[in-house]
């Protein structure tokens, strides 16, 4: 589903991919809205015993054409910013099923997010609870709220994308949080509705979920006693992905997970999926300029970089890489794929045996669909990639390669330049 080899060539649904890479030219992401609507729906039928909802996590890929498949589909938003929040408003999504979460929220932001009608906040400090009052009392409305709650479940990732314990900015701390929800439910423009816990990214062990639910659930058992209306559980996402050997945990096994407490409380489940949807439908497409032998390994350097995708020079993130075009004749060699970027950083993959390749040639950076496109940026003053999604033998570009004259869209020269 999504990526496969037919004969020799790499293919994307019912395209090959080498055809999109001469059509589109490189670097550019592809997606494969097949695979991508496939994990929402298995995802929302492990779910279908309970109300529920799947908040696609905005920040892990903004496209516009990703969004609008997944609203199709049925899928609400969590969004993370106000830029998000226009996205969506593009698409004409209800703002009901809009949740905004986010640590360091703006009163703009609030105020834009509010006379949107969005359905909730997810609400990270006392000090944001106290703004968004302020601002929902200014907009004559009553904001609906969940509280963030740091669990001090450690969720075992990377420490960049750990977000459950007392060490990172996330949250109210779980020993403050029948304090602060009495604090929040005092304040006559917020209705305290939910409970919102997210420990993290790339999680493999579904226990991690079921332990923040336990945890979650004791705070709602307690906030009923003390005649607080708390009608939502949200346990976050951070479902991980392969990328090399993992263990990919199945929307059943997540399910089953939080089943029981989300039952017992009759509270609707609230998930908030990002990567374990769209990591695997994409793909990044490179292509090869140069190789450079040295003693103990190749260089191959192609026109992606650090810029395209950061996750491996940030993170040390492994991606697969395959030729779009395999030659069962060829051996792997030891090779250091490289970007074009003025960075010792500037690097794709390390020390990986891969099959020998010649300048020209096309190959494919597997689960780039999440955080790639979306963490991209023009370092070195270089154009960000196109974006193409591919619906069974149809392909559409998405997003324009930007132009050189996009790099300098709304700058100027000061003083200006004497004729």
């Amino acid at each position: 589903m999504g990526f496969e080899y037919r004969a020799d060539e790499l293919w994307c649904d019912d395209v090959p991919l080498e055809v999109l890479a001469e059509r589109y030219g490189t670097p550019a992401y592809v997606y494969s809205e097949r695979a991508l609507l496939t994990r929402f729906l298995r995802l929302d039928a492990a779910l279908a015993h309970l109300p529920h909802r799947i908040c696609y996590a905005v920040k892990t890929n903004s496209n516009l054409a990703i969004l609008g498949a997944l609203a199709r589909a049925g899928a609400s938003f969590d969004i993370v910013s106000g830029g998000e929040l226009h996205r969506l408003q593009r698409l004409a999504v209800d703002p009901a099923r809009i949740v905004f979460a986010g640590v360091g929220k703006t009163a703009g932001e609030m105020r834009a997010a509010l006379r949107a009608g969005v359905g909730m906040f997810n609400v990270e400090s006392r000090a944001e609870a106290r703004l968004l009052a302020q601002v929902a009392a200014a907009e004559g409305v009553r904001a609906r709220v969940a509280l963030r709650v740091n669990p001090e479940v450690d969720a075992g990732a990377h420490r960049y994308i750990a977000t459950g314990t007392a060490a990172e900015k996330f949250g109210i701390p779980i020993a403050e949080a029948l304090d602060a929800c009495d604090e929040m439910a005092a304040l006559p423009t917020l209705a305290l509705r939910g409970l919102h816990a997210h420990v993290g990214s790339q999680i493999l062990d579904v226990q991690v979920h079921a332990e923040v639910a336990r945890r979650l659930g004791s705070l709602i058992e307690e906030l009923r006693t003390r005649a607080h209306t708390i009608e939502t559980l949200n346990v976050g996402g951070g479902l991980g992905i392969r990328y090399r050997d993992e263990t990919e945990p199945s929307p059943e096994a997540f399910a089953a997970a939080v089943t029981d407490v989300a039952r017992t409380l009759r509270v609707e489940l609230i998930v908030e999926p990002g990567r374990s949807l769209v990591g695997p439908a994409g793909v990044l497409l490179c292509r090869v300029l140069y190789c450079k032998p040295t003693a103990g390994k190749v260089f191959v350097v192609v026109d992606a970089g650090m810029n395209d995708l950061l996750r491996p020079s940030l993170y040390g993130a492994y991606h697969e890489i395959l030729p779009v075009r395999r030659h069962a004749d060829r051996t792997p060699v030891q090779t250091d794929l490289v970007g074009p970027l003025c960075e010792s950083g500037d690097f794709l993959a390390r020390d990986r045996a891969l099959a020998t390749v010649n300048a020209g040639e096309v190959l494919a950076v597997l689960g780039a669909g999440a955080y790639g496109f979306a963490m991209s940026s023009n370092y070195n003053s270089r154009p960000r990639a196109a974006e193409i999604l591919v619906r069974g033998p149809d392909a559409a570009l998405v997003r324009q390669r930007e132009s050189l004259d996009d790099l300098v869209h709304g700058e100027r020269d000061w003083p200006p330049a004497v004729p």
